[in-house]
């Protein structure tokens, strides 16, 4: 079942692009974006991530923290963050354990066929830990604007 706001995010440990490895827990007091998306360099997800990219900086103004979340290796997401220039930790969730954890992988639909995949999905996890906003099932294209309208800040 997704998650709704109130409910305690799943901790998490995962590596990051660049070797390191990033733990929710070690967050705590820090507001977070988890965003999943399917596939690094894709086009719809490399539309968001440039979205999240281009407005890093509100978004930390705002006390934001920002981590994309995708089953790829992390040779590859580290391609993709050297290609765009994206700012943000990309973590790799190989085995999907996370997605399963946060209910962001399993049946959608994609040019009209069902089928298991990665659903776009945006949550917002509050200094305390637990959600504050969850957008399942998101379109990439003006994603980020959608984004801060709901947080309540406007686009810059």
């Amino acid at each position: 079942m997704p998650l709704a706001v109130g409910d305690l995010a799943p901790d998490f440990a995962l590596p990051a692009h660049d070797g390191s490895t990033v733990r929710l827990s070690d967050l705590r007091g820090q507001r977070v974006i988890l965003w999943f998306y399917p596939e690094a360099m894709s086009p719809g997800c490399t539309q968001q991530a440039c979205g999240f990219r281009d407005a890093i900086e509100p978004l930390a103004a705002e006390g934001l923290t920002v981590l994309g979340i995708s089953r790829d290796g992390v040779e590859r997401l580290a391609r993709f963050v050297e290609r765009d220039a994206i700012p943000f930790p990309l973590l790799s969730d190989a085995d999907l354990q996370v997605h399963l954890a946060y209910d962001t992988f399993g049946e959608k639909q994609l040019y009209g066929r069902t089928v298991q995949g990665v659903r776009r999905t945006t949550l917002v996890v509050g200094a305390d830990g637990r959600i504050e906003h969850a957008f399942y099932n998101t379109k990439a294209k003006g994603h980020v604007d959608m984004l801060r309208k709901r947080l309540g800040f406007a686009a810059a």
